[in-house]
């Protein structure tokens, strides 16, 4: 342990360098999503200054699992298959342990004296992971252990279904901001107790009084139905983020998620008028994760730690300029004509590959998942001033607009799998 505690102290961080701002409707630009490696972004997080700023930490790691994830996307009527993750490791389980134990004394020094942390796990690795926070949190600092019990998942001959995930809670201090929540608590039989002083309700199956919550949570997964479902590869509930966020944070207050996915503790936290960070190394986590947040009209930052690498897509724009008569106005009308993918054997395979380029021959803007315009570039910083994302297969190509004087314009296309080019205008 104390090795690991070492070894971040003296690592080098890399910069954050902001590539995205988003005005939404509401929200705070304090809110922000970072593209890298969780491990460098909460080192230049605490060198910024947020050292026991962050409310609430939740993490949903890789969980040991030794198998890669994919994300199911799709590009009109068909389905396609994309790694989302993987979770092998080479040098088996002490290389998971000591990757999460660097992370979890990082998070620690970010964590409030009187926030919680969450750390979302299931029985292949969450025993160690007990040890791991007893040691780095103190088991005097233990505050639960949730069981999230749902109904999906596999079943086996050799052993009873394995139905359900591990959340271990714990915090900084004894001191530690707890709403407790309540919940409806079934009377035997559904008959009422008549108890002096005890309040009683019914409802469509009987009657009940309300108590604390108890520490086993019966919440379904994201089904395949689901309005919030993205397709990304163990996405989670949005009803188990807002039970956490609910029980330990008020308005205003920081929460944070460092392995966050395609974005439901952002998305969530947002919506509940809390800040937020975000942070994932998948491109197709961040993209899915900006979208979410600027359909749900949250204002926020998007800054990368990678080094840009060269762009996977090709995109034809067209910009049809009309001046206007009696005015020193312009009228813009801007479309995407097509698409093309760059190093499509490296994002998919098998079926999937065949099923990509039946696609791209077809109608290759079927790939595109959304596009942004910023109208006025500056910086090398793209703010759009409009975002189009597909929704429910749909999306719209093209996009007009009466400008003043011309400035530079950069528009932002992403495809399916989370690839992104930015075409630059003068």
């Amino acid at each position: 342990m104390q090795a690991a505690r070492r070894q971040h102290k003296n690592a080098k961080s890399k910069p954050l360098i902001q590539s995205e701002e988003i005005r939404g409707k509401e929200g705070s630009l304090d809110n922000m999503l970072i593209h890298g490696d969780n491990k460098a972004a909460m080192k230049n997080l605490l060198e910024q200054g947020y050292g026991g700023k962050i409310q609430m930490i939740y993490i949903d790691p890789p969980f040991f699992s030794k198998a890669d994830y994919d994300a199911v996307v799709k590009a009109g009527d068909k389905q396609i298959r994309h790694l989302a993750y993987e979770d092998k490791w080479s040098k088996g389980m002490s290389q998971y342990l000591k990757m999460m134990a660097s992370r979890l004394y990082l998070m620690k020094e970010l964590l409030a004296d009187d926030g919680l942390i969450f750390l979302h796990l299931d029985w292949h690795v969450v025993h160690y992971a007990k040890v791991i926070m007893d040691e780095i949190f103190g088991e005097k600092h233990f505050v639960n252990e949730i069981i999230w019990q749902y109904k999906s998942g596999g079943s086996s001959k050799k052993h009873f279904s394995r139905k359900h995930d591990t959340i271990l809670v714990y915090s900084k201090s004894t001191k530690y901001k707890f709403f407790p929540l309540e919940e409806k608590s079934y009377n035997r039989q559904y008959k009422p107790y008549r108890f002096k002083g005890v309040k009683e309700y019914k409802d469509d199956l009987g009657w009940y009084t309300m108590v604390n919550m108890k520490d086993v949570w019966s919440i379904d997964m994201v089904g395949r139905t689901s309005s919030e479902r993205t397709g990304y590869a163990t996405q989670k509930p949005e009803a188990l983020i807002e039970r956490m966020i609910s029980c330990c944070t008020e308005e205003g207050d920081l929460c944070a998620d460092f392995f966050c996915g395609s974005g439901t503790l952002p998305v969530v936290a947002g919506r509940m008028n809390r800040k937020f960070i975000g942070c994932d190394e998948g491109g197709l986590a961040i993209e899915s994760s900006v979208s979410r947040l600027a359909q749900a009209g949250q204002s926020f930052r998007v800054f990368d730690m990678k080094k840009e690498p060269k762009p996977k897509l090709k995109v034809d724009v067209e910009i049809l300029e009309e001046e206007i008569y009696g005015t020193d106005k312009t009228h813009l009308r801007i479309r995407l004509k097509s698409l093309r993918e760059r190093q499509l054997h490296k994002t998919t395979d098998g079926k999937s590959l065949e099923t990509a380029l039946e696609v791209l021959e077809e109608d290759a803007l079927q790939m595109v998942h959304a596009w942004s315009i910023d109208y006025d570039y500056q910086d090398g910083i793209h703010r759009p001033d409009v975002v189009f994302v597909r929704t429910k297969g749909e999306l719209t190509l093209e996009h007009e607009r009466i400008i003043g004087e011309k400035k530079p314009m950069c528009i932002k296309v992403v495809d399916i799998f989370g690839n992104v080019v930015f075409e630059r205008m003068e």
